[in-house]
C-alpha cells in the first residue's frame, strides 16, 4: 500500500488497541501503543531510502528483506523495545503484541498488491503479489480516514475500528473473487495460459491485465467483465550470446530482471552502439509502458549507460541515459 494508507492503518490500530482491558485502564499504554502502531505500520518500508542510492538498489531491494519473516519478527521487538525504554512503567508485552500486529497488517496488505513483496523470504526469493488491491486503493483510504474521524468525533475508537476492518476484510474477499472470476475468463479465452499479471486500478470495474501464453504475450484490459486485448507480441526467448550476457551482467538490468515476471525485450542498432531494452508489460497506461531497463554498449563490448525506473517519455529516458553516461 502507499504511504498514507499505512499510516493511517497505524492510527486506526491504535484506536484498535482501545479493546484491549490493559490499554483502557493505562493512558500512558495507550499512547506508547499508539505511538508504536504508526511507527510499526510504517516500518518495513524504511527501506525507501534506498532510492536516494541509486534504482537499481531500489528495485531489487525495496518490499525485500525489510518484509521477509525474520524481519517481520525483529521490528516487533526493536521498536516496542525502544518505546518502551521511554515509557518504562508501561506494559511491554501488550506494547510489542500491538506493535507486532501493525507491521504483520503492513506485509500483509502488500501482498495483494500487484507490486508484491518478498515476504516468504528466507525460505524463497520469489516476489509474491496477488494483484488484487490498488496500491493506492480510495475506499481502504477513506474508510480509514471515515474512522479517524468519527473517533474525533467522539465515536468509541475501538468499536469504530473493529466495524471499519469488519467491511475492510469483505472488501478484500470482494476483490479477491473479481480475480478469481477475470482469471477463470482469461482461461477460458486462452486455454494455453500460461501465467497472468493482474493490476487493478482505481475505478472497481477496470483492471489491467498481461497474459503470458505459450507463444505469446497479451497486454489488455478488463472492464465490467469483458476483455480486451490491446497488444499482443511474440514471446521470444534471450538470445544466449555474448551481447545479451554481458548486458544481464549490468546492475540496472539484473535488477529489472530479478523484479519483473512478465517483460518484452528489443535490440536497436545505431552507429556507435547497440541498445537492448527491456519493458515490462503489467503496467500499460496511456499506451505507454513505464517501467523499463536499458543499457547501451559500444561496439567494443563495453557498457556505456544504463537505466532503470518509472519513465513516462522517450525524452526523459534518453536524458536519463546522458546522466548516467555523463554524471555531474
Amino acid at each position: 500500500m502507499d504511504t498514507g494508507t499505512h499510516i493511517a492503518m497505524g492510527v486506526a490500530l491504535g484506536g484498535l488497541a482501545t479493546l484491549d482491558p490493559a490499554v483502557q485502564s493505562d493512558p500512558t499504554l495507550f499512547n506508547a501503543i499508539l505511538v508504536g502502531t504508526i511507527v510499526g505500520s510504517h516500518a518495513p518500508d524504511f527501506d525507501t531510502v534506498l532510492k536516494l542510492k541509486n534504482n537499481a538498489v531500489y528495485i531489487r531491494h525495496h518490499r525485500g528483506a525489510t518484509h521477509s519473516i525474520p524481519a517481520v519478527l525483529m521490528w516487533g521487538v526493536v521498536i516496542a523495545g525502544l518505546i518502551h525504554a521511554v515509557f518504562p512503567s508501561v506494559n511491554f508485552l501488550h506494547l510489542w503484541a500491538w506493535t507486532a500486529l501493525a507491521v504483520i497488517i503492513h506485509v500483509l496488505v502488500d501482498i495483494p498488491n500487484a507490486y508484491g513483496t518478498q515476504a516468504y523470504r528466507p525460505f524463497t526469493d520469489k516476489w509474491v503479489a496477488k494483484g488484487f488491491i490498488n496500491t493506492f486503493d480510495p475506499y481502504i483510504f477513506l474508510l480509514h480516514i471515515g474512522g479517524i474521524v468519527a473517533w474525533m468525533l467522539g465515536a468509541n475508537p475501538g468499536f469504530t475500528m473493529l466495524v471499519i476492518y469488519a467491511v475492510i476484510l469483505l472488501y478484500y474477499i470482494k476483490r479477491y473473487i473479481d480475480k478469481k472470476d477475470i482469471v477463470q475468463k482469461i482461461h477460458d479465452y486462452f486455454p494455453d495460459t500460461e501465467q497472468i499479471a493482474t493490476s487493478p486500478t482505481i475505478k472497481q470495474n477496470e483492471w489491467r491485465v498481461a497474459i503470458t501464453t505459450t507463444d505469446k504475450f497479451y497486454v489488455g484490459s478488463v472492464i465490467h467483465g469483458h476483455i480486451e486485448i490491446l497488444e499482443e507480441f511474440e514471446k521470444v526467448q534471450l538470445p544466449n550470446n555474448k551481447l545479451m550476457n554481458l548486458a544481464k551482467k549490468d546492475k540496472n538490468i539484473s535488477a529489472f530482471l530479478s523484479f519483473s515476471p512478465v517483460y518484452r525485450w528489443e535490440i536497436n542498432d545505431y552507429d556507435d552502439f547497440t541498445e537492448i531494452r527491456f519493458i515490462d508489460l503489467r503496467y500499460r497506461s496511456n499506451e505507454h509502458y513505464p517501467f523499463v531497463a536499458v543499457v547501451q554498449i559500444d561496439d567494443n563490448m563495453r557498457i556505456m549507460t544504463s537505466y532503470t525506473g518509472w519513465i513516462f517519455s522517450e525524452q526523459k529516458l534518453q536524458n536519463k541515459l546522458d546522466v548516467e553516461n555523463n554524471p555531474i
